[in-house]
Order: C-alpha cells, then structure tokens, then sequence
C-alpha cells in the first residue's frame, strides 16, 4: 500500500497538471495577437494570465519549498505580479496590454517550467512540508480556476471589440440555440428563522467565506429560475431604460452617459436582436437566461416587474434547501460558454452569477493572514455587491453555494443576471 503522503502528492499533482492544463486549452484557439489586447482596464491579456498564474506557483510555492529554487526570469516578479503591494513593486494593472514582450513562447516556457519544478518538488516533498504547504498550494489552484473564468469573460470582451467579430469556436445551430421550452417560474418559499451563513468544515473556502454565524431571516419567496432574455427584453421595449422611477440615480446616470439599451454585446439588426458570443454573433436566444448586465440593470429590472432582489443570506439559504444538486448549471466544463435555458433545474449554480443586495462586507471575526496572502480578498471590500452561484465560465469543481464573489455595481463583463424574490 502506497504511504499516505505519497497518495496525498499524488492526487495533488494530478489535479496541478489538470487544471494548469485546462488554462492553455482555454487559449489554445488564440492567435498570439489575440493574446496582447487590452480594451479597457477590467480586462486583462490573456498572455498576462497564463504568466501570472504561473507567477503564483514560482513565488508562493517553488522559492519556499524547493531548495535552490532559480527563477525563470528576473523580471517576471515585476512583470506579472498582480496586486500584492508585500511582493513589491509591478506593472500598473492598466498597462498590462503593453507588455508585447515577453513573446506569447516565453510565457509557454515559464508554464512548463514552473510545471516541472512543482512535479520534481512533489516526487521529494516529506510529509511535514506537504503538510505545512498544502493550504497554499489549494489556494494556488483556486485562485488559478479564477483566472480560468476570467480568461473566458476576457477574450469575450477583447474579441466583442473587434470590428471583424471574430468568433473564438464554431457557430452554434438553430436548433442548438431554440430547442427549449421553458415552463412558467414558481416561486419557491422560505420560512422565517434563523439560519447558519458561511463556510462550514474542512473543504477549502476563501477566507472571505470564513466566520459562519447565525442570521435572522424573514419568511420570503424567490424564484425558481433566472430572469430570461424574452422577459428582459420586455422590459427594454417598455421604456425600461429611460424611466427613471425604476433605478438608482447614479445607476441612471450611468445608463444616460453611456448609451444603455440593452445589455453587454446585444446589437440591433434589421431581423431582431443578436449577441456577441465565443460563437460569433449569435441570435438572441429568447429562453436564455439575461446576462452581462450590471447591479444598476438588475436591480432596475427587478423594479419594474415590482419584484426586488434576494440578500446574500437569501441566496445562500435558499440554495441550501431547494438545490440538492448543486451543480446541475451550465459550467467552464461544458465548453459552451454562454448561459443555457434549463428547464426543470433552479440553476443555482452555474450559467450566471446572480446579484445580490448586499454589499461586499466582512463576516463577523474575519482576519486577514500574515503577509502578502493576507491581500487577496479583504483590501477589496469596499464599493462592491455581491453576487452567488458561479457561471458558465466557472469551473465546476470550484464553486460551492458559500462562495462570495464581488464587483463594483456598473461591471457587465462578467456572465452576471437576476433572480427575482418576492417584495
């Protein structure tokens, strides 16, 4: 029988192989100009991600726990290092798109690189080391599966801005895209109490999951499925976007300066509404659910159908009594890239990232880490909501219904929609 900590190595290694593998497949369809394009500074290049996820394991990893460790590079700490002010200095997150140098081949190398060394080290790390570096090395391919989404969301958007259109994977068929009838949605009902929030057990969590406690929660009714296209659109050609009754003042603003009509990468043609998509331009499929919409959208849209939307604490719940299976969604996994109707499933988790109302706040007893792990989640909670349940473009085993992602409310880049609760 193999020693526990052989086991141990072994399935680490194995899942590191994986998904550092899934990242270049993500990329593998690129041109290597493709991979340079930065339109605007919620994106990044797609180069930048394959370095810096690679920076990740050389920093907190290799230099640690493998002994006369050499970095690939010199420069590359400074190049592809992304927010920790504890590592040092970096190139400005806006001006990742200038980065032409490295070549797109260097940053390949430095994937395989770092890949050996990390296997070498697993075919010599002692139990005590293992132990002690485990916790980072999870974090290393969580926060790696993060980027995998971002990747997604981001050559959606480098692509979107192309005035070729250029699609990514093969176009879709008709019957692919309208092959769903989807039946009325229900409202599904929970009773008032008091209920646990946040991350329980051993599993990993991020640290933003930690400090499960108590909540109190009025009775309340939320949808069974997510607000779809059709419905969206229903509200669009009711004048949803010039009535200000239905929004925030600064979220109207917003949709005034710049233009909003409809949501991220829907474009107007002679025969109806069609949507930029991985697939090129697509139609609109009508019994999808709404995406790349902002909190101001949401919210507005949630308004003028006289509904609201759920609380974090409401989602988390309701996700724990109605979605037995979890990851019954539309996921990274699935290589379709744009949400699914589904009837028959509360698509809790998968195909969009729902907003919630609720800002993006500490748990009770939250406590940054030592060092520059301490930087990853709480410097950032401030001027955010939240949003629950994962993606298309999410991994599948890395979502969980305690997971709390969080934006600024004007974001639309992200596969973001709506799920209605009862006002």
């Amino acid at each position: 029988m193999m020693p526990v900590v052989a086991v141990e190595t072994e399935t680490l290694l194995s899942r590191f192989l994986h998904i550092r593998n899934q990242t270049e497949v993500l990329c593998r369809p690129l041109l290597p100009e493709d991979t340079v394009v930065q339109p605007m500074v919620d994106v990044s290049p797609p180069k930048w991600h394959l370095a810096h996820t690679s920076w990740f394991f050389e920093t907190f990893i290799l230099q640690k726990y493998f002994p006369d460790y050499h970095v690939f590079h010199k420069d590359y700490n400074y190049l592809f290092n992304s927010y920790y002010n504890s590592i040092g200095s970096r190139v400005l997150r806006q001006a990742r798109g200038t980065l032409s140098r490295p070549p797109l081949q260097d940053i390949y190398e430095y994937r395989a690189y770092v890949n050996e060394h990390v296997s070498v080290l697993f075919s010599k790390i002692n139990e005590h080391h293992l132990t002690e570096m485990w916790p980072v090395f999870e974090l290393g391919l969580q926060h790696e599966q993060q980027h995998q989404e971002l990747l997604v969301t981001d050559i959606k958007y480098i692509l979107s801005t192309n005035p070729l259109a250029p699609a990514l994977l093969p176009p879709l068929s008709k019957s692919e895209l309208f092959s769903v009838n989807l039946p009325e949605p229900e409202y599904l009902s929970v009773a008032a109490g008091l209920y646990t929030i946040g991350h329980t057990g051993p599993d990993f969590c991020f640290d933003n999951e930690l400090g499960a406690h108590r909540v109190w929660l009025d009775s309340f009714l939320f949808r069974n499925s997510l607000v779809t296209n059709q419905e969206y659109l229903q509200f669009m050609e009711a004048g949803g976007y010039q009535n200000f009754k239905f929004w925030l003042h600064e979220g109207f603003d917003l949709a005034q300066q710049e233009h909003w009509a409809a949501p991220l990468y829907w474009v107007k043609q002679p025969d109806g509404w069609y949507r930029f998509t991985l697939h090129g331009l697509q139609p609109v499929n009508l019994q999808a659910p709404v995406t790349h919409i902002s909190f101001y959208e949401a919210d507005a849209y949630a308004n003028w159908a006289g509904q609201r939307l759920l609380t974090e604490f409401e989602w988390e719940v309701g996700a724990q009594q109605y979605s037995p299976d979890l990851a019954s969604g539309t996921f990274l996994e699935d290589g379709l890239y744009d949400p699914q109707p589904s009837p028959g499933q509360t698509q809790l988790l998968g195909d969009v990232w729902e907003w919630t109302y609720s800002a993006y706040l500490p748990f009770p007893r939250f406590n940054k880490a030592e060092g520059a792990l301490g930087e990853y989640n709480g410097k950032f909670m401030i001027n955010q909501m939240v949003l629950r349940g994962g993606s298309c473009a999410t991994p599948r085993s890395h979502i969980r219904s305690t997971y709390r992602n969080f934006f600024h409310p004007d974001k639309r880049w992200q596969f973001t929609g709506i799920r209605l609760a009862h006002k």
